[in-house]
């Protein structure tokens, strides 16, 4: 049996971070636009919404959070049912959303670390930096205890991910009180012992992946002193650079050569031309060792032959993210993504009929906000297509998949409970001994238990 048309559509979309929720909305949009009707599902394994708009930026970021104001609108406006705490493949089986929707979106992001090859990369001491970041965000599935022993800390990466984490490492506890840092990070933190935090990329100044803002700020830490090497800017006579935010940040950089030491107890380093070779240590980690790089004129670079190596007590890698597989979907291993042409899955004997994909788990974890929407409404312009031509199994299923979660006793929350959880860590800073927006609640127990009550209590 097939779907003829788009009326009295069911959509499930697996995963409630921006992909999945801008995916909801401009569906809702497009098959109002169209005549139609449709019900849409949000599947999170969280119990919150937002995924790494919640627990992958920054807490000194608020511009960034803003986006928050926007997706909270979306999902409040009632088009869109959130249902969190919710993990498929666990909970519910894929092919049971098959059973009760028209079709299913998967916008599960890209959460794990992506892996450096290199021996010594697994000492102790050695961390992929979606880890830390994860934990100075107060996710409740990593440890809420995090060492920080180490005076001198190596952080292998040059995008916003890899500063994101030297900025935290480097700045002063007393500098994040009065952002919505949970409290048993900031605790952590206040006793860092961290002295100096060296960046390492592989390429040189012109090649770095970071955005304007992300760098300006870096040198707005209070208490931290930036160093950059003259010799990492030998290379650069004559470039013209490619784009003016390029400029603009080589403009940043040029201007931190000549900014003389202010003996701050904390330096930030940022090291160019720097290829990652092994992580020294017998016990634990004890130093990197790197190959020197150098222009090699086809836009990459090629190894010098010139090794250096740095003591450090810690190493972070942030050399990008790796999706994770959703049970019995269709992965790709290698690229970490869902296969797919245009946000239409395919497995090994094709196109997986009813299946979609959207966000870095369809096209690999680059791009910014503005690409996840464009990214979005492809996907979505395809199931809408994919509905009018009668190319969708109709459900087999009438029931609300509501009925099964409680079936299974599974402790799912919802928007009202959310906005329960959202009151209470906004009450929790107002009453903070330092002014605060908010304070996360970290343990999942915790979130699920005030989400549950509070939506109780709504109702």
């Amino acid at each position: 049996m097939t779907s003829s048309s788009i009326d009295n559509l069911r959509v499930a979309i697996v995963g409630a971070g921006p992909a999945g929720i801008y995916a909801g909305n401009i569906l809702s949009a497009s098959v109002r636009e169209a005549g139609g009707r449709v019900a849409i599902d949000l599947f999170e394994s969280l119990p919150a919404p937002y995924g790494l708009i919640r627990y992958g930026v920054a807490p000194d970021h608020p511009r960034i959070k803003g986006i928050v104001t926007s997706l909270h609108e979306m999902l409040d406006a009632g088009s869109i049912r959130f249902l969190g705490n919710v993990e498929i493949g666990r909970d519910l089986a894929l092919d049971e959303l098959h059973e009760r929707y028209d079709a299913v979106i998967l916008a599960t992001g890209a959460i794990r670390d992506a892996a450096l090859d290199i021996p010594g990369i697994d000492l102790p001491g050695s961390f992929g930096a979606a880890d830390f970041v994860a934990w100075f965000d107060g996710h409740p599935d990593v440890p809420t205890d995090w060492t920080l022993d180490a005076e001198q800390v190596a952080v292998i990466g040059n995008g916003n991910v890899a500063l994101d984490v030297a900025r935290i490492l480097a700045k002063h506890p007393e500098d994040l009180r009065s952002t919505e840092i949970a409290d048993n990070v900031l605790a952590g933190l206040e006793a860092s012992a961290v002295t100096d935090v060296h960046v390492f990329g592989r390429r040189g100044p012109a090649d770095i992946k970071f955005t304007p803002i992300e760098l300006r700020e870096l040198g707005e830490v209070p208490g931290v002193d930036i160093v950059v090497h003259d010799e990492d800017f030998a290379h650069l006579e004559g470039v013209t650079p490619a784009t003016n935010q390029l400029k603009v940040m080589l403009r940043i950089l040029d201007g931190w050569r000549t900014r003389p030491s202010t003996g701050a107890s904390r330096r930030l380093h940022l090291h160019f031309y720097h290829s990652p070779v092994e992580v020294l240590g017998s016990d634990r980690v004890e130093a990197v060792r790197f190959e020197r790089t150098a222009p090699a004129g086809d836009g990459g670079v090629r190894g010098t032959g010139e090794f250096r190596e740095l003591p450090v007590q810690q190493v972070y890698r942030a050399v990008g993210y790796h999706g994770t597989p959703v049970v019995d979907a269709p992965f790709d291993d290698a690229r970490g993504v869902i296969p797919n042409v245009e946000g239409r899955v395919n497995g090994a004997d094709g196109h997986v009929s009813g299946l979609y994909a959207t966000g870095w788990i369809k096209r690999g974890p680059v791009g910014l906000i503005g690409h996840t929407k464009s990214d979005a409404m492809e996907t979505i312009a395809h199931l809408v297509a994919d509905a009018a031509a009668g190319r969708l199994a109709a459900p087999r299923i009438d029931s609300d998949v509501v009925e099964l979660l409680e079936e299974r006793e599974v402790a799912y929350t919802t928007w009202d409970g959310w906005l329960a959880l959202d009151a209470h860590e906004r009450a929790l800073g107002e009453s903070h001994r330092f002014a605060r927006e908010r304070v996360k609640v970290v343990p999942r127990a915790e979130q699920v238990d005030i989400s549950r009550s509070g939506a109780l209590i709504r109702t």
